[in-house]
């Protein structure tokens, strides 16, 4: 377990902080800290009234909620968005409805989940040539096709 800095901003007071729903859950619900109503095929950042300290090392991934994307066709952006350990300014959910009527977002009503995640360091090698694979080259939609009847 990581512990990761939380400071709420003054549009923040009296709403929850980031929590596990259960005790099995992956992700932490965040909640909204502003009203704002998503026409079909809008999109806006929500506010959510808190910033964060994530420790070197770790990200913090912004994923959507099942349920909003089953229900109204509501959506997380850039999913899974990416917090860095060394961003400062205040979390906001990138949401857009997919869906076909206008959605309501309310103050304090879970809009998606956080999930912590380590995240490893590369630095890249410029190579002449790359080592041979089954695949190659292909690209999308490439895997599985020796495998149909």
């Amino acid at each position: 377990m990581i512990e990761i800095g939380f400071l709420r901003l003054p549009h923040g007071e009296g709403l929850a902080p980031p929590a596990y729903a259960t005790a099995g859950a992956a992700g932490l619900d965040v909640v909204a800290a502003e009203d704002v109503t998503l026409p079909p095929g809008g999109r806006h950042a929500i506010a959510t009234g808190f910033a964060v300290a994530i420790p070197p090392g770790y990200e913090i991934q912004v994923r959507p909620r099942s349920g909003l994307a089953l229900k109204h066709g509501v959506t997380c952006l850039n999913t899974p968005g990416t917090i860095d350990s060394d961003y400062r300014g205040e979390v906001k959910v990138i949401l857009a409805n997919l869906g076909s009527e206008p959605f309501e977002v309310r103050r304090g009503e879970r809009i998606a989940q956080l999930v912590p995640a380590a995240v490893a360091r590369a630095s890249f090698v410029e190579l002449t040539a790359l080592d041979e694979t089954v695949r190659g080259g292909g690209g999308f939609g490439s895997t599985g096709r020796d495998r149909l009847p």
